[in-house]
This record gives structure tokens, C-alpha cells and sequence, in this order.
């Protein structure tokens, strides 16, 4: 099981009142929520292996240099020489640190790539995963990687993580007509306002899911578009031969990386803390109470 760390401590961040907070009044609704989740993930689930997969960098640098735009309406403050900092709440930021300090304590394995994002971490992680793996995450653009063939699914949030949408092959034809990897080209097509990903013009999800089982995949519509025989509206060839310069490095902003460097750790589900002390002082500080008691019970009962 992978977990898309910062999309989910995003969902318990809003989905918990601020009201919850440690002894010295400091909000920890996300450091909870957190740990709610991991824990009813674990309890329905039971995974033999569980990686946190961190953003080391959430706009690296190299996908910012084929696409400026890249999540550029995110950027709270430029910085020179090092990742852009990120608008983030400012009662979430502070939680960061502790949520990765309870999780190593825990021995839950952590894992950020500096120069990658989650999303090209949990890629890698899953090709090379010699069984089923489920991602969690609330970030549609890893439904790239759902390969029914290998046991790859999304497990995608709906309401906290007591629902959850099973995404599979059948469910994304059903639902956008394509299977995981044509996702990233569709993806590509449509553009996402919220990645700042402009898209081709005038190509909605609905004609490039038609254009994708036309063509195949995108290098066969872009084929199309020099091929007078190929049945393009004249509109269609008209903005996808505009398209071409974006086309031609989306692709590589949009699919997930699957090379990146990962560090040698256990990732084994732990049954017992790793360190005991330190989370005891964690849980005092921070007043963690039953959303770590819970998880702890859950983590030492044997599997099922």
C-alpha cells in the first residue's frame, strides 16, 4: 500500500476541526486525521507493506522547464536554488514536521526523493512491485498507473477513507473510456487548470477519450494530424497541429516518473513501534490520545 502522504494529511486537515489541538493550543487536526486514516486503511485492508511517499519537491524543476506553468498558481514564495515554497494554510505547515517525526517513530517507512514529487515516487515503488499494490490518493492523475493485469488499483477517497472508490481498469473505461495508461494521455489532452496544464484548446475529456480509441494513443493522433486520411474534423487538426510544441513535452510533465533513485528501507508493515520513547514523548507533547492508541492496537493485531 502507498499512501500519496500530503493529498491525504490535506484531507484530514479540512475534514477535522481546528478545535483539535495539542496542550500548548497548537492545531494537530491534521497529524490526527492522519492516523485516523492510516488506521482504518490498515484495519479494512491489512497491506504486508506500507510506504508514506513524501513531495521532497512538489513543482520540480525540471517539469517547470517544459511547462512554466506547472502548478505556478501555487507558488507562494520563489526560492532561489531550492524547491518554490508552496501555499499551504499556515496552521497545516507546522503539522508537517510532526506527522513525519509520529511516522518514523511508528517505523512506518517515509520515503521523499529530492527533485521528485509523491506521485514519481509511488510510480516507482509500484514498477517494481512483484505483487498487488493499492495507492492511496485523492490525485486523479495516478490513475495512470491502474493495471489490472498487475493488481494495480487506486483507492480513491471519497469520504475520509471509509469510502473509498476501488478504481480499476473496468471502472476507468466505464467511466472516461480509456485504461491506465491512455489516463496520462487524456490527461495531456484535456489540460488540468489545477496543475496548470493548459491542455489542447477545444479538446474536452469527452473528444479525447473519442480521438484516444480512435488513434490508439497520442503519438497516433499526433501521426493523424499529417495524415489528410485520417478522419479529424478540420477544427480538431487545426488545434492539435497548434498543440504540437505542447504535445511534444507534456507527455513527460504528465506521466509519472518511474526511474527515480528510492532509498533502501523496510517496508514492512510494522507490529510494534520502532521507537517506543520517542513516540510515547511525541504523543505527550502533540496529545495524540486514541488516534494513536487506535492505530497502535491496529498495527499489533495479528494478521487476519
Amino acid at each position: 500500500m502507498l499512501l500519496d502522504t500530503a493529498s491525504l494529511y490535506f484531507r484530514a486537515y479540512f475534514g477535522v476541526p481546528d478545535s483539535v489541538r495539542a496542550p500548548d493550543g497548537t492545531p494537530v487536526n491534521a497529524v490526527r486525521g492522519l492516523l485516523e486514516f492510516i488506521d482504518r486503511l490498515v484495519k479494512d485492508h491489512r497491506p504486508d507493506e506500507l510506504v508514506a511517499c513524501m513531495d521532497a519537491d512538489w513543482r520540480p524543476q525540471w517539469r517547470v522547464d517544459l511547462i512554466p506553468s506547472y502548478k505556478a498558481h501555487r507558488v507562494a514564495q520563489v526560492r532561489e536554488g531550492g524547491p518554490d515554497e508552496e501555499e499551504v494554510p499556515d496552521t497545516l505547515s507546522p503539522q508537517v514536521p510532526i506527522i513525519e517525526a509520529v511516522l518514523d517513530a511508528l517505523g512506518i517507512a517515509r520515503v521523499g526523493v529530492a527533485g521528485y514529487e509523491a506521485d514519481d515516487v509511488i510510480g516507482t515503488f509500484t514498477g517494481r512491485a512483484k505483487g498487488p499494490v493499492d495507492i492511496v490518493t485523492g490525485d486523479r492523475d495516478l490513475y495512470q498507473l491502474v493495471d489490472d493485469a498487475r493488481g494495480v488499483r487506486v483507492l480513491y477517497p471519497l469520504k475520509g477513507v471509509g469510502t473509498l472508490q476501488l478504481t480499476d481498469e473496468t471502472w476507468l473505461r466505464g467511466k472516461y473510456g480509456v485504461d491506465g495508461r491512455g489516463y496520462a494521455d487524456l490527461a495531456t489532452l484535456r489540460g488540468d487548470p489545477s496543475d496548470g496544464l493548459p491542455g489542447v484548446p477545444g479538446i474536452g475529456e469527452k473528444t479525447a477519450a473519442k480521438l484516444l480509441a480512435a488513434f490508439g494513443d497520442l503519438a497516433g493522433i499526433v501521426a493523424a494530424v499529417g495524415d489528410p486520411k485520417a478522419k479529424l474534423t478540420p477544427s480538431q487538426r487545426l488545434r492539435l497541429d497548434e498543440a504540437r510544441p505542447y504535445l511534444a513535452v507534456a507527455p513527460t510533465v504528465v506521466r509519472v516518473a518511474e526511474d527515480v533513485p528510492l532509498p533502501d528501507v523496510d517496508t514492512a508493515l510494522p507490529r510494534a513501534p520502532r521507537d517506543g520513547e520517542t513516540l510515547e514523548a511525541l504523543a505527550h507533547r502533540w496529545g495524540l490520545g486514541g488516534s494513536l492508541q487506535r492505530l497502535l492496537t491496529t498495527l499489533g493485531a495479528p494478521p487476519a
